[in-house]
């Protein structure tokens, strides 16, 4: 099936961030709200409303007008080349079966089915053994939007998930969808993904050797961690403003982006009543991490997105906190303050009608 694409030029390629034109640009604004505000996407509407004018950025910025302008080969790690202390590492047979399904992220277009992988007999297991574990942990010690999705998804022990058929069910619930990638994408690029509600998912299956860990994003992380909490509506509001502000920010910006998303995304929880639940993927998709968070040991403390964050970390053992939310609607709310205090309202506007153009052709 060829790539779709839409007809006539994009709205815009490249942006320049400094203030020109601003009463034009207020009455474009005002223009597009009436005409496309019943089509665009909650959470990009609510910047849109609200945005003002902010500090110049420096230099001219190429936004991207579809997700086919996302660049998913930026893979800076985790990816077929395996460190000296991945489980993996000594093991030909696992490299070489990374290096294959890597290349079939790579080929993959825009617009066309996600490849579908025949998993083999020890991948099977190794899925089955973290499913099995987990889902005896998450009436627990889950969020309730995590545990009313999980069963939309029909997991089972007995087969590894296809990305593809998981997207359809994300698209027909929030109208997200899943992109395969290679391994951990540059964080530009995986950022301005969740702009365009659109999720990079690895493919492969961590090592067989060690079921319950993984130093790195695998399909079980992306799936049981990811997927579910995807088909909720606020939280996607709060996963795409994140996405949004990263349009157009500098280099500084994208890297306290980056580490919101780990604080909230990655490894965030969220009270329920007196107790706190675990909604971040790097806590859902770990055993282990799922019992440290409740054990007492590590703070939990208020996220507030406009503080510096801590430093990020993965390889030294479990979190040594967790950043906690009274909702995923407060969530969503305090990261949209924080996008507009960082966004300029033309990257918004322009990215606003790309989003409706690219979707209207999707």
């Amino acid at each position: 099936m060829p790539v779709k694409t839409f007809s006539g030029p994009p709205v815009t390629t490249l942006v320049r961030v400094p203030q020109q034109a601003k009463q034009c640009n207020h009455l474009l604004r005002r223009s597009f709200t009436r005409s496309h505000s019943a089509r665009a996407s909650v959470a990009a509407r609510q910047v849109l409303a609200a945005a003002a004018p902010t500090a110049p950025l420096p230099a001219l910025r190429k936004i991207p007008c579809s997700l086919s302008e996302i660049d998913n080969g930026k893979i800076l790690g985790f990816g077929a080349d395996l460190a000296a202390d991945h489980p993996g590492f000594g093991d030909e047979p696992y490299k070489r079966r990374r290096v294959s399904i890597a290349e079939l992220a790579r080929d993959h277009q825009v617009g066309n089915p996600i490849p579908r992988i025949e998993y083999t007999p020890e991948e099977v297991q190794t899925w089955g053994t973290v499913l099995r574990e987990l889902t005896q942990l998450y009436p627990q010690h889950a969020c309730q939007e995590y545990l009313r999705n999980f069963p939309l998804f029909n997991f089972k022990e007995s087969e590894v998930p296809q990305l593809e058929d998981m997207s359809r069910i994300l698209k027909n619930a929030t109208g997200w969808q899943i992109r395969p990638v290679a391994g951990l994408l540059h964080p530009r690029d995986f950022l301005n993904g969740l702009a365009f509600s659109t999720f990079h998912s690895t493919q492969y299956v961590r090592h067989h050797s060690k079921p319950m860990y993984t130093p790195e994003p695998d399909v079980c992380h992306e799936l049981l961690g990811h997927v579910p909490m995807l088909a909720d509506p606020s939280y996607c509001d709060l996963v795409q403003n994140i996405g949004v502000a990263s349009l157009g920010a500098d280099e500084k910006q994208i890297w306290h982006l980056t580490k919101l998303y780990w604080f909230t995304v990655e490894f965030g929880v969220v009270r329920e009543g007196d107790q706190a639940k675990g909604f971040g993927a790097g806590v859902l998709s770990s055993y282990g991490e799922l019992q440290h968070m409740v054990s007492g040991k590590p703070k939990l403390v208020d996220f507030d997105p406009f503080a510096a964050q801590p430093k990020m970390s993965y390889k030294d053992g479990y979190q040594n906190q967790y950043f906690v939310l009274n909702s995923f609607k407060e969530g969503a709310k305090q990261l949209l303050d924080y996008c507009l205090s960082i966004t300029d309202p033309d990257v918004v506007t322009r990215h606003l009608q790309n989003l409706n153009r690219w979707k209207e052709s999707s």
